[in-house]
C-alpha cells in the first residue's frame, strides 16, 4: 500500500515536473529532460526499475534540472554552461540505462 502510494505521487510530481520547469533558452536541453523522465517512468511502469532505483533516478534528474536553471538564472546559458549540463545529462542517460537493464527488478 504504501509503495502505491510513492509510486501515483511520483508519477503526479513527474508529469508536472517538466512543464514548470521548461524554459525557452534551452529548449535541446529541455526536451531531453522530459525523454529521460519518461524513460524512468516506463522503467517503473514495466517493473524494469524498482523504486529505490527510481528514487536515485530522479533525484540525479532534479540534480540536472538544477544545473540548468542555476544556467539560465543570468538570462544567457554559455556554450560552457551548455556543455556542462549536456555532459551532466549524458552521464545521467547512461545511468538510466544501467538500472533498466540490471537483474534487479520490481517486485509484484
Amino acid at each position: 500500500m504504501k509503495s502505491m502510494k510513492f509510486a501515483t505521487a511520483a508519477v503526479i510530481a513527474v508529469f508536472a515536473f517538466p512543464v514548470l520547469a521548461q524554459t525557452t533558452s534551452t529548449p535541446r536541453i529541455d526536451k531531453r529532460q522530459q525523454n529521460q523522465q519518461q524513460r524512468i517512468d516506463k522503467g517503473v511502469q514495466s517493473g524494469q526499475l524498482n523504486q529505490k532505483e527510481a528514487a536515485r533516478l530522479e533525484k540525479g534528474q532534479a540534480r540536472v534540472q538544477k544545473m540548468e536553471d542555476k544556467a539560465t538564472s543570468d538570462g544567457k546559458v554559455t556554450a560552457k554552461e551548455r556543455r556542462r549540463v549536456e555532459t551532466a545529462q549524458d552521464k545521467q542517460s547512461r545511468r538510466i540505462a544501467r538500472q533498466k537493464h540490471d537483474k534487479q527488478t520490481a517486485k509484484k
